[in-house]
C-alpha cells in the first residue's frame, strides 16, 4: 500500500501542469499502485483569499463519489489574510480538511510571524498537522513574475533551519516538511529539539537521495512517501524507498515508508 502525502489539484502560472485535478490524479494514482493521496490546491498559493482555493478543492471532491475517500484534503490558510480563523474553521467543520498546508515565501510573512505561531498553535490544539515546503519548483528555472528566492538573491531556498523557527516556538504542534531539497543541518540544541518534534519528511526532495543514511541519523519514523505531483513525477519517491538496500532498511520499514508511517501520522 502507498500513501502519498504531498499532492496537488490545480495550476502554477509559470508552468504547463498535466493530471492537474482529482479524476486525472486518481488515474495516476492507479497507474503507479497509490491508494491514498494527501492533497492541496495549487491556487491557494496564487489567490488573494486561500478560501477560494478551499472551496474549489471541496466542491471538486464532492464529484467524485466513491473516489473521494481516496483523497484526504488539506486546507491552504494564509494567516496574515484578514478572518483566517473562520477559513480554517470553515475548512475543518464543513470541509472535512485534515491538514493546514502554509506558504510563508508566498504569502510574504517570516517564520516567526505571530500570525503563524496562533495559527499553528490552532491546529496543534484541532490536531492537525501543519506543512511547510522547501520550494514548490526548480528555482533556476524560474519565471520573472514568480518569487525571487534563487540561492544567490538576500532570500534563498529554505533550508531546515528557515522553517525550525516555527517548530521552536510550537515544539508540540504536528509538522510535515516536504519536498526537501537543500541541507538539513542544524546546530546541537536545536537538532536535540528536532529530533523530539512531531516531523513527518515526504520522499520526493532532492535531498532524500541519500535516504538510508536519513533514517539512521533522523529515525525510521520520520519519513513517508511523497510525490509532489503533478509538479514533480510518482517514480522518484518510490524507487527512493524501494531501491533501499536490506541493510537500510528491512521489508518492516519499507512498508512503514510506504503508509505505515503516514496512516500512524495522519490517524488513518
Amino acid at each position: 500500500m502507498f500513501i502519498d502525502i504531498n499532492a496537488y489539484t490545480g495550476h502554477w502560472p509559470f508552468m504547463q501542469l498535466q493530471y492537474n485535478n482529482c479524476a486525472a490524479l486518481a488515474e495516476r494514482m492507479n497507474k503507479f499502485g497509490v491508494d491514498i493521496s494527501v492533497i492541496s490546491n495549487l491556487n491557494g498559493i496564487f489567490y488573494k483569499n486561500t478560501q477560494s482555493a478551499n472551496r474549489e478543492l471541496y466542491n471538486e471532491l464532492k464529484s467524485l463519489g466513491a473516489n473521494r475517500k481516496r483523497f484526504i484534503p488539506f486546507a491552504v490558510i494564509n494567516p496574515i489574510y484578514a478572518g483566517w480563523q473562520y477559513d480554517l474553521d470553515e475548512c475543518v467543520k464543513k470541509f472535512g480538511m485534515k491538514g493546514i498546508r502554509v506558504y510563508p515565501k508566498y504569502h510574504d510573512y517570516e517564520i516567526t510571524d505571530p500570525g503563524l505561531i496562533d495559527l499553528v498553535k490552532r491546529a496543534r490544539d484541532m490536531d492537525l498537522p501543519v506543512a511547510f515546503n522547501y520550494k514548490m519548483v526548480d528555482s533556476r528555472q524560474r519565471s520573472w513574475m514568480d518569487i525571487d528566492y534563487v540561492a544567490y538573491t538576500p532570500k534563498p531556498e529554505w533550508a531546515l533551519k528557515n522553517i525550525f523557527p516555527i517548530i521552536k516556538a510550537v515544539p508540540d504542534a504536528k509538522y510535515m516538511i516536504l519536498n526537501v531539497t537543500n541541507s538539513m543541518q542544524l546546530d546541537a540544541a536545536d537538532a536535540a529539539l528536532f529530533k523530539k518534534a512531531q516531523v513527518l519528511m515526504d520522499t520526493s526532495g532532492r535531498t532524500i537521495n541519500d535516504l538510508g543514511t536519513l533514517l539512521k541519523t533522523q529515525g525510521t519514523e520520520r519519513f513517508a512517501f511523497g510525490t509532489h505531483a503533478p509538479i514533480l513525477d510518482y517514480l522518484t519517491g518510490m524507487l527512493r524507498i524501494e531501491s533501499l538496500r536490506a541493510q537500510e532498511a528491512d521489508a518492516t520499514v519499507k512498508e512503514m515508508l510506504r503508509s505505515g508511517n503516514a496512516k500512524k501520522f495522519l490517524g488513518l
